[in-house]
């Protein structure tokens, strides 16, 4: 699919009150019902107490409105002109992670800053989301079919890409693939390359299976084939997320009911099984509703990306899109047994600052594109 630049005049530079009346609320409203959501399930996380996870995750999520507001109404141009620079400075971080990360729960995936810890693979996404933007903005259909002009892309993805997987990350690593990808097919990469891709991807499989892979890494694989093998083991967290989610119903156990969360029976249940948490309290209405936002929060972003009249807000929007489905998907698909278990944070929804800053700025730069839909960039920026 090729997205065609369309030609409209440049938009004066506009009032924060011009601004605001443009803002799309169908894009910003659901975004703060999900957060809402969050604290909800993680003040019954912390067992009806603010501490220890929903009132410093109501910080975080101030935090977050801030960034979002300052992206969301600053020049469009500024990013434009930023993208590589932001992308070089989300991958020096991974850099340093890779020599100087602090190690949690068996990976070095954190950067201590003194203040605060920062994930930095969760910042490369939105940054690699940025840089391919600006790179394929001005292409037009002919370049967009020469081979030569992927290679820039694909470094700039596999290179931190390697990086993330060593940590370990694979659950990230995997979503930077699946964002490249995504990208390419938007601005109309020939659909031959994937298959060819995809062919190598089958013929590399014993490989990285056997030379790529940690033992953690294909058990939970052996787990997502057969949870059974090892359940008070590597089984034990998606059997007791299948446990916890399946008792509660259509409509739930009730808020802060829960027997398998609130016995702590399920692992992690703030973070990566917070959707099971979900489920359990509320039920399948409570899912539905959580994923009907979900869908609603896609559905807008395409139709910014549609509306937009520059490339590089359409791309932006279509990249973040990507972004925030695999996000979802990847989670919601793991915790429920579709996909083997990897470290992928439910958006939004998960406790932690740097998935939801990360986001926050995404949806900043969304709300960007959509108030300067109007506006003819340059490749310069100017």
């Amino acid at each position: 699919m090729i997205i065609h630049q369309t030609r409209v005049s440049n938009a004066n530079m506009m009032t924060i009150p011009e601004k605001l009346s443009r803002f799309l609320w169908g894009l910003f409203l659901p975004m703060c019902a999900v957060l809402a959501i969050s604290v909800m399930v993680l003040f019954s996380a912390g067992g009806g107490s603010w501490q220890p996870f929903a009132a410093p995750q109501l910080i975080k999520i101030l935090l977050g409105f801030v960034v979002f507001f300052i992206v969301a109404f600053s020049n469009i141009k500024t990013w434009l002109k930023s993208a590589y620079l932001i992308y070089a400075v989300a991958f020096i971080l991974i850099v340093l992670v890779t020599f100087i990360g602090d190690v949690g729960m068996g990976a070095q995936r954190w950067l201590n800053l003194g203040v605060i810890n920062i994930q930095p693979s969760e910042f490369i996404k939105i940054a690699l989301v940025l840089a391919l933007s600006r790179y394929f903005a001005w292409m037009n259909s002919v370049e967009l079919t020469q081979a030569k002009n992927y290679v820039a892309p694909v470094l700039m993805t596999f290179v931190p890409f390697a990086l993330i997987v060593a940590q370990p990350d694979l659950g990230t690593a995997l979503s930077m693939l699946m964002i490249m990808f995504g990208m390419f097919y938007i601005v109309g990469a020939q659909k031959k390359w994937f298959i060819i891709v995809a062919i190598l991807g089958v013929m590399a499989a014993p490989v990285v299976w056997f030379g790529g892979m940690h033992d953690y890494q294909r058990d939970r694989i052996i787990t997502f084939i057969n949870p059974e093998h090892d359940a008070k083991g590597t089984g034990y967290q998606i059997n007791q997320a299948k446990i916890a989610f399946g008792s509660g119903g259509v409509f739930g156990k009730g808020y802060m009911s829960g027997t398998q969360s609130q016995q702590s029976f399920l692992p992690e249940k703030q973070t990566d099984f917070i959707f099971t948490m979900l489920g359990e309290e509320f039920g399948f209405i409570g899912a539905f509703i959580l994923l009907a936002i979900y869908t609603w929060i896609i559905l807008v972003l395409f139709w910014c990306a549609k509306t937009c009249k520059n490339r590089f807000g359409q791309l932006v929007c279509f990249g973040f899109m990507l972004n925030f489905f695999v996000y979802y998907f990847i989670n919601i698909s793991m915790v429920l047994g579709l996909l083997p278990t990897v470290g992928v944070p439910l958006p939004l929804m998960s406790f932690g600052g740097s998935s939801l800053l990360s986001l926050m700025f995404g949806f900043g730069l969304c709300q960007n594109a959509y108030i300067n839909k109007d506006q003819q960039l340059s490749a310069k920026g100017s």
